[in-house]
C-alpha cells in the first residue's frame, strides 16, 4: 500500500544539500516564492504543505494532533526523497516543527532556522476557542482577518489569503489542537543543531520575545529582528530572510567549517591531520583559504559530483605534473567512488591530450598508489 505524503515543491541540484521550508498555519509552501529561488541555487529545497492546506490531504491528521505528528509527516516525506539530514527552516507552526525535530531528532538535522515561532504558542485556550470556531463555523470569517494578523498595515498577499480561505476546517482545527498542545520550553537546551531565530518586529502572534527565549535557552543561537516585519516575514520581508539565511545555511564560517569536513572526506583524516601539524603562523592563512576557498566553495559546489571533479583533477594534475600530489588524489578518487578500470581510463585520456610521457609518469604513480592499496 502506497503511504500519503505532504504535497510538496522541489527546486534545485538533487545533488545539493538538502534544505526543507516548512509553512504557518493556513498558508501553503507560496509563502517561500519569494525566497525559494535564491536558495535553491545552492541548496536542494522542499517546501511542504500542512495537512489540508495547499495541495495536501486534510486526512493526514485528525482531532488531537500534535507537533510531534507534523514532525513525523516531514520525516516520511524526507525519507520518500531519499534525504537523511537536512537543514531546516519554518515559520510559526512550521518553526515548531523544526525545533521538535531538532529536539526529538537531532541526527536528522544539520542546521536549523526558527522564523516569527515560538517554543509555546500562549497556552492551550486561545488555540482550543479557535479549533472549536473553525470546526463550529469554517474559515471564512477567519480568513478575513489574516492581513491583521500576518502582515502590517497596508501590505498583503492576497495568493495566501486564498490559501487561508481555501483550507479544510478540520485539518486547521487539527493544526490548531498541536498548537495548543506545543510546549517545548524546558527541552530547548537540549538542541544541538546550529540555530539561527527570526523575529519580526511589528510581529503580534509570536512577538520577538518569544525567539528571544528560545534564542537564550538553545547553545550557540542567534537571534535577528527584522524591522518592518510582521509574522509572514518571508512574504512582507524577503530580502531581509534571504540575508540572515544565506548567512546562516552558508556563510563564511560555514563555508570553511564545511570545508573542512570535505576535504577530509575526500583525502583522508590521516593527509589532513599531518598537513594541519605542519602548519605555522607562515603557512596559516593558506590553509584556511584551501578549507574556504578550495574545498568550503568550489567541492561542495553540486553542480559537478564528486566523482567528475576527480576526473578533472587527475587530468589537470597529469597536465601539470604535479605528480607528488596526483598520487594523493588518486587515493581521493577511490574514495569518491572510482574503481581502478575509471581511473586507468582517465589517465589514459591524458595521454591523447596531455602526452604519452606525461601518461606514462601519471601511471607509474596511480600504480603504486593502488598496489598499496591492494597490500
Amino acid at each position: 500500500m502506497t503511504t500519503k505524503l505532504l504535497n510538496h515543491r522541489a527546486e534545485g541540484p538533487t545533488s545539493a544539500p538538502p534544505l526543507l521550508l516548512g509553512p504557518s498555519l493556513g498558508t501553503s509552501y507560496a509563502l517561500w516564492d519569494k525566497v525559494a529561488p535564491e536558495l535553491s541555487i545552492t541548496h536542494r529545497l522542499v517546501r511542504w504543505d500542512l495537512p489540508g492546506h495547499g495541495g495536501s490531504a486534510a486526512d493526514l491528521i485528525g482531532p488531537g494532533a500534535t507537533v510531534g505528528d507534523l514532525a513525523d509527516l516531514v520525516l516520511a516525506l524526507a525519507d520518500s526523497l531519499g534525504i537523511e539530514r537536512f537543514a531546516y527552516a519554518g515559520v510559526s507552526l512550521g518553526g515548531a516543527v523544526g525545533l521538535h525535530l531538532a529536539v526529538h531528532r537531532p541526527e536528522r538535522v544539520s542546521s536549523l532556522a526558527v522564523i516569527c515561532s515560538s517554543a509555546h504558542f500562549n497556552g492551550a485556550k486561545p488555540w482550543e476557542e479557535r479549533a472549536a470556531l473553525v470546526r463550529r463555523e469554517g474559515l471564512a470569517d477567519l480568513a478575513e482577518g489574516a492581513n491583521a494578523r500576518w502582515f502590517t498595515a497596508g501590505f498583503t498577499v492576497p495568493r495566501l489569503v486564498e490559501d487561508h480561505r481555501n483550507a479544510d476546517p478540520d485539518a486547521y482545527a487539527a493544526c490548531c489542537d498541536a498548537l495548543a498542545a506545543f510546549d517545548l520550553r524546558d527541552e530547548l537546551a537540549s538542541i544541538t543543531a546550529p540555530a539561527l531565530l527570526i523575529a519580526g518586529r511589528d510581529d503580534p502572534a509570536t512577538p520577538p520575545a518569544h525567539l528571544r527565549e528560545i534564542a537564550d535557552a538553545v547553545p550557540g543561537a542567534a537571534l535577528v529582528e527584522l524591522p518592518g516585519a510582521s509574522h509572514l516575514a518571508p512574504a512582507q520581508c524577503p530580502e531581509a530572510v534571504l540575508t540572515a539565511l544565506r548567512a546562516h545555511f552558508h556563510g563564511a564560517a560555514g563555508s570553511a567549517k564545511r570545508g573542512m569536513e570535505v576535504r577530509r572526506e575526500v583525502l583522508g583524516d590521516a593527509h589532513v591531520d599531518r598537513a594541519q601539524a605542519r602548519q605555522t603562523a607562515f603557512t596559516a592563512r593558506f590553509q584556511d583559504f584551501i578549507s574556504r576557498y578550495a574545498w568550503g566553495e568550489i567541492w561542495t559546489d553540486p553542480t559537478l559530483t564528486r566523482r567528475e571533479r576527480s576526473m578533472i583533477t587527475l587530468t589537470a594534475l597529469v597536465a601539470h605534473g604535479h605528480y607528488d600530489e596526483l598520487a594523493m588524489h588518486v587515493r581521493a578518487a577511490r574514495r569518491n567512488g572510482l574503481t581502478p578500470e575509471e581511473i586507468g581510463a582517465v589517465l589514459l585520456q591524458t595521454a591523447v591530450y596531455c602526452g604519452v610521457p606525461a601518461a606514462n609518469s601519471a601511471f607509474a604513480a596511480a600504480q603504486r598508489v593502488l598496489a598499496e592499496e591492494e597490500g
